[in-house]
């Protein structure tokens, strides 16, 4: 038996078939002991207009040169001159550490902003082992929406100095009605050494 919604079958025989719009690959940036990732509207074929409702950054293997240190974005309205826009934002944490001495899901008030221009964290003290990295997604709404604030959502895990898996669940948005063309990455001291950020528009289902 089929599952229909809308005219749209979204189940048939166990099958599950949901569209949540097609996504577009707009630019990918690799970095290489770059202080910052930058996403600048009509640079290097970059988009970041009314083309798309939604925009994504998905993070892999962000890998920081400095132990400890969180990684962060913020957003432009003039082209990347300045990274300031006021942001209001909660933030909760889950983590367990590798030995198994601790272990918690709770708010973290100490990396959420109350209208705050700085640069929002996305992830806490991102370990610089070998092996330690954030991989993750970023999800802005209508950036260059003149009527609205501009809503986001980020998801990530990362592991943390001294063996943590550490997940960070980010939501808040841009206190402008005025259209963002830009968006930056960096951690809060220290090189972005490797890693790749892929931005994707998605259009409506």
């Amino acid at each position: 038996m089929a599952i229909i919604s809308n005219a749209t079958t979204i189940a048939d025989a166990g099958a599950f078939s949901v569209g949540l719009g097609a996504m577009t690959l707009i630019k990918s940036l690799r970095a290489s002991n770059a202080g910052t990732l930058s996403f600048v509207h009509g640079a290097s074929s970059v988009v970041l207009d009314g083309t798309y409702p939604i925009y994504m950054f998905r993070f892999v293997e962000i890998h920081p040169a400095e132990l400890n240190k969180d990684f962060t974005f913020n957003m432009s309205i003039d082209s990347g001159s300045n990274y300031n826009i006021a942001k209001t934002s909660t933030v909760v944490e889950a983590y367990h550490s590798e030995d198994n001495s601790g272990a918690g899901l709770g708010y973290h008030g100490s990396y959420d902003l109350a209208q705050g221009t700085g640069f929002q964290s996305l992830a806490n003290a991102v370990g610089n082992n070998n092996d330690d990295c954030f991989s993750g997604e970023l999800l802005i709404y209508s950036p260059s929406s003149t009527t609205f604030v501009k809503h986001f959502m980020s998801k990530g895990s990362h592991a943390q100095g001294g063996g943590t898996s550490s997940s960070h669940t980010v939501a808040g948005y841009g206190n402008t009605t005025s259209a963002v063309n830009a968006i930056q990455f960096k951690f809060t001291s220290g090189n972005i050494e490797s890693g790749k950020v892929q931005l994707y528009g998605i259009k409506d289902s």
